[in-house]
C-alpha cells in the first residue's frame, strides 16, 4: 500500500517534472524568439548588401550610394537619426555627405556658425550639411574619427534638451579611415554588444562599398580623360606639318615621337615664297598638357611673324616679345629657326637657347656644331634677348646635311644610366648622310632605339634633315 511518505514524494517528483516542462517550454520559447531576432538581423543585413550590389550594377552615383549606405543602416540598426561623413583624399577632414531629415549635430557646432543660424534652426540644419569637421574639432564624431573605433554613447545630446543613445564607427578599407557613420536613437534603449556586432559588419560593408565606389569613379575619370587626351592628340597632329616640303634642290624629312600622349616638341616647315622655305623646331620645357598648349600658341605666333621678317633672329625676337608675357616663369621654350634660300644653298640659322644643329660636310666628311648665340623664349622680357639673338650664314654644297633634333635624342639613356649624347648622334649622322635626308632619320631613330634597349621613350623625340642635292 502507498504511504503517505510515498504519496508526497510522487507529488514533488510530478510537480518538479511540471517546473522542467515549463521552463523548457520558456527556454525554447526565448530561443525561437532570439532565433527569429538573429533570422531578422540577418535579414536586415543581407538585404543592406543586396541594395549595396543592385546599387552598383546601375551604377549609382556617390551622392545616391551615400544615402542608400546611412537610410539602410538607420532601418537595421532602428535609429531614428544619422550622418554620413566622408574623408577627403588626403585624410585631412571629414564633409558630411547625407544627414537625415532633422539630424543633431554630432560634434561641437563652431560659435560663429551658431551665430550665423540663430533663431533660425532650419538655417543651422541647412549650415551643418557643408560644415567640415577639421583634426582639432570637438564632439563626439571627431573622438570617433580619431580614435578609429566604435563608439557608443548612451545620452547624447540632440541640442533640443534631449538625450538618447549614439552609435558611432569608422568606415576602414585596407587601413584608411574612408568616412564616418553616427547613428542616434534606439527607441529608450542602449546600444548592446549584439547592435555594435551587427553595426560593426555594416561598417565594414559600408567601407568596402565606398572603396569600390572610388576605384569605379576613379576608372570612368580616367577613361574620360583618356578620350580628351586622344583628341587633343588628334588636334596636335593638325599642328604638326601633314608631310614633308616640296623644295627645289633640297630633300627636307622631320619626325616627332611623343614620350606620352601629348608632346612639348614641334617642328614646322613654313614656305616664304617660291625660292625661300623656313624650317623651325622647339622643345617647351615639362611635358603634357601644359607643353602641348604652350606649343600650339607658339605655332601660331611664330607662322603669324615669319612672314612679315627677312632674318631669323628677328623672327625670333618677335616671338619672345609676343609669347614672353603669358608663360609662366618656370616654363620656357628652346627653338632654332633657319632660312633656306633656294638654288644658292644658303642657309641662315638664329637659336633660341636649342640644341645646337649638326653639319654633315660632304667633301670632308666631318661633322661640327651650329652654335650662334642665343637664349631660350619666354625667359627674358626682350633687353637681353634682343641682344644676344645672332644670325649665322652658310653655303651648302650637294651632299651637305643638317640635321636638327630636341634634346629627347641626345638625353636619352641605357640601362646603365648613360647618355646617347651628341657624340654618337654625330657618328650616327656621317654614317649615313651620303644616302639622304630620309636615310639620317630613320638610322638616328633606330639607333637611339636600339642604344637605350627600350620601346618606351623618356622624353619628346624629335629630328628634322636636311640634305643639298
Amino acid at each position: 500500500m502507498w504511504t503517505l511518505y510515498n504519496l508526497s514524494t510522487l507529488a514533488l517528483v510530478v510537480a518538479l517534472f511540471a517546473l522542467f516542462i515549463l521552463w523548457s517550454q520558456a527556454r525554447a520559447r526565448r530561443l525561437r524568439t532570439r532565433l527569429d531576432d538573429l533570422q531578422t538581423e540577418v535579414a536586415r543585413v543581407f538585404d543592406f548588401l543586396h541594395g549595396i550590389g543592385a546599387a552598383f550594377s546601375e551604377g549609382v552615383r556617390s551622392t545616391e550610394l551615400h544615402r542608400l549606405i546611412l537610410e539602410s543602416t538607420m532601418r537595421i540598426m532602428n535609429a531614428s537619426h544619422g550622418a554620413l561623413y566622408i574623408a577627403d583624399k588626403a585624410g585631412s577632414s571629414l564633409t558630411p555627405s547625407h544627414l537625415s531629415e532633422g539630424c543633431p549635430a554630432f560634434f561641437e557646432v563652431p560659435a560663429e556658425l551658431l551665430a550665423q543660424a540663430k533663431g533660425s534652426p532650419a538655417l543651422l540644419r541647412s549650415l551643418l550639411g557643408i560644415q567640415p569637421v577639421l583634426p582639432d574639432s570637438r564632439g563626439p564624431l571627431a573622438d570617433c574619427w580619431r580614435a578609429n573605433e566604435i563608439c557608443t554613447l548612451s545620452e547624447f545630446d540632440t541640442g533640443e534638451g534631449l538625450t538618447c543613445p549614439a552609435i558611432l564607427g569608422t568606415l576602414v578599407y585596407r587601413n584608411k579611415i574612408l568616412g564616418v557613420l553616427a547613428l542616434a536613437g534606439h527607441g529608450h534603449l542602449p546600444f548592446v554588444e549584439k547592435d555594435i556586432t551587427v553595426f560593426r559588419t555594416i561598417a565594414e560593408q559600408c567601407a568596402f562599398a565606398l572603396y569600390n565606389q572610388a576605384v569605379y569613379l576613379e576608372a570612368g575619370q580616367k577613361k574620360l580623360m583618356d578620350r580628351d587626351l586622344e583628341i587633343a592628340r588628334d588636334i596636335q597632329r593638325v599642328l604638326l606639318p601633314a608631310g614633308d616640303p616640296v623644295f627645289s634642290g633640297y630633300e627636307i624629312t622631320g619626325l616627332s615621337l611623343a614620350a606620352g600622349h601629348l608632346s612639348g616638341d614641334y617642328f614646322d616647315f613654313i614656305s616664304l615664297g617660291p625660292d625661300r622655305l623656313a624650317v623651325a623646331i622647339a622643345d617647351v620645357s615639362g611635358k603634357g598638357v601644359p607643353a602641348s598648349l604652350i606649343m600650339a600658341m607658339c605655332r601660331g605666333v611664330l607662322r603669324r611673324e615669319a612672314l612679315d621678317a627677312s632674318l631669323p633672329s628677328d623672327v625670333l625676337r618677335r616671338v619672345n616679345s609676343l609669347l614672353y608675357p603669358d608663360i609662366k616663369e618656370d616654363m620656357f621654350i628652346s627653338m632654332a629657326y633657319a632660312i633656306l634660300d633656294g638654288p644658292g644653298g644658303k642657309f641662315t640659322l638664329a637659336r633660341a637657347g636649342h640644341d645646337a644643329p649638326l653639319l654633315y660636310r660632304a667633301a670632308t666628311r666631318e661633322v661640327k656644331n651650329l652654335s650662334p648665340k642665343g637664349m631660350a623664349l619666354g625667359i627674358d622680357s626682350g633687353e637681353v634677348f634682343n641682344r644676344v639673338c645672332a644670325d649665322l650664314s652658310l653655303l651648302l654644297e650637294p651632299g651637305d646635311c643638317i640635321l636638327l633634333y630636341t634634346d629627347g635624342a641626345t638625353e636619352a639613356l641605357n640601362a646603365d644610366g648613360v647618355e646617347y649624347g651628341v657624340g654618337r648622334l654625330a657618328k650616327a649622322l656621317r654614317s649615313v648622310a651620303d644616302q639622304g635626308a630620309a636615310a639620317v632619320l630613320r638610322h638616328v631613330a633606330e639607333d637611339v632605339s636600339s642604344f637605350t634597349g627600350r620601346e618606351s621613350k623618356q622624353d619628346d623625340f624629335t629630328l628634322i634633315a636636311i640634305s643639298k642635292k
